[in-house]
């Protein structure tokens, strides 16, 4: 089962046949998150065939790791199937 990890507290997990992988990122379903670990970062990127991400701090026990999560509210066309999928890095230990 996909899990993502931060500080030694899950922030996600879900069934295999409910992530999407994208780019070598797991995209997980928002209703495999707990969001109680996430607030909103003011951080966007732009993908040339995904569209705008925007960004979440993790936040655990105290600890913040600034920019660690993004969703693709509105993906292009092309990305349609991660549309409110969340993805995690830097330093969130996401397996498959």
């Amino acid at each position: 089962m996909p899990t993502a990890v931060w500080n030694d507290t899950v922030i996600a997990e879900a069934p295999q046949d409910a992530v999407k992988i994208v780019e070598n990122n797991v995209y997980f379903p928002p209703d495999a998150v707990d969001q109680s670990h996430l607030v909103l970062s003011d951080t966007q990127t732009r993908c040339h065939w995904k569209g705008t991400a925007s960004y979440y701090h993790v936040s655990v026990d105290g600890k913040i790791n600034r920019d660690a999560a993004w969703v693709y509210r509105n993906p292009l066309p092309e990305a349609g199937e991660i549309a409110g999928h969340i993805a995690f890095w830097r330093g969130v230990d996401v397996s498959r």
